[in-house]
């Protein structure tokens, strides 16, 4: 009988340290370091992308020209600003062509280029028909977004503020995965020239993520962390009594008692 009670101790233990590898990020970098060349991927504008495109010179009124005005807008009023407000700057949409149309300079192709290839390209553009001669360009995402949902702390929509950003920004920015997400077969789902498509990428492995072509995030992905199957039964008619993790460290702590009990006494 003690043998038999002892037995069930260490599956019991066995089982516990099993499901906490499924739990820890980068687990083939705990003995060794893992040196890998990662392929830097930059945002690239798309169709329906916002961007603001400013333009600044010693002539200001000369620079004026090439940009937007800023506009406050209320309910029932609509109030002109000068370039120098910080309110609702307004921006250029990226047609479907990948066009904008520029002041002066009329239209501009600047789809599939980063936010500082447009920088330089509209640049070039004004010192090379004699418009501005010493510009000084920034260009500025607007409504560039990825959006978390599932096992995050604070699921939902994120600006995209910078070039690039990885899958683990993009976690750190959602609070992290709860203790109840799958680490191992976390989705992301991407538009690819009009098709759907989903990747996964396993955390606990450091070689597969960083050679995923997930890592580096595009604007409109959409990172999905399923829930384990822990979730899944609590989330049953019955999560809360029968099927719960509370039932079942309890019934975990009466074996044990039960198991020491039997121990010393039988």
């Amino acid at each position: 009988m003690k043998k038999i009670v002892f037995a069930c101790i260490i599956l019991f233990v066995v089982s516990a340290c099993s499901s906490s590898k499924k739990i820890l990020y980068f687990q083939d970098t705990q003995n060794a370091a893992i040196t890998k060349n990662i392929n830097h991927s930059p945002i690239r504008l798309q169709p329906e992308d916002k961007i603001s495109i400013l333009v600044n010179s010693k002539d200001v009124q000369l620079t004026n020209l090439f940009n937007l005005p800023v506009v406050s807008t209320r309910i029932g009023q609509t109030a002109s600003l000068s370039n120098n407000a910080t309110t609702n700057v307004s921006g250029y949409t990226i047609d479907s062509a990948g066009n904008i149309d520029f002041p002066v300079v009329g239209q501009l192709h600047i789809g599939g280029m980063t936010r500082m290839e447009v920088a330089a390209f509209v640049k070039n553009k004004l010192i090379s028909e004699n418009l501005v001669k010493d510009p000084i360009v920034t260009v500025e995402y607007m409504n560039l977004q990825i959006s978390i949902l599932g096992e995050v702390s604070k699921p939902g929509r994120y600006n995209i503020v910078q070039d690039k950003i990885t899958i683990l920004e993009a976690l750190s920015m959602a609070g992290d995965m709860s203790i109840y997400g799958k680490r191992e077969n976390v989705r992301v789902i991407r538009n690819e020239n009009g098709v759907q498509k989903t990747y996964t990428i396993n955390l606990c492995s450091a070689t597969e993520v960083f050679d995923s072509p997930v890592y580096y995030l595009q604007q409109n992905d959409v990172v999905y962390v399923e829930p384990n199957s822990m979730r899944t039964r609590q989330s049953t008619v019955n999560g809360n009594n029968i099927r719960s993790a509370n039932f079942w460290t309890s019934m975990v702590s009466v074996f044990v008692t039960v198991a020491i009990f039997c121990i010393n006494y039988l």
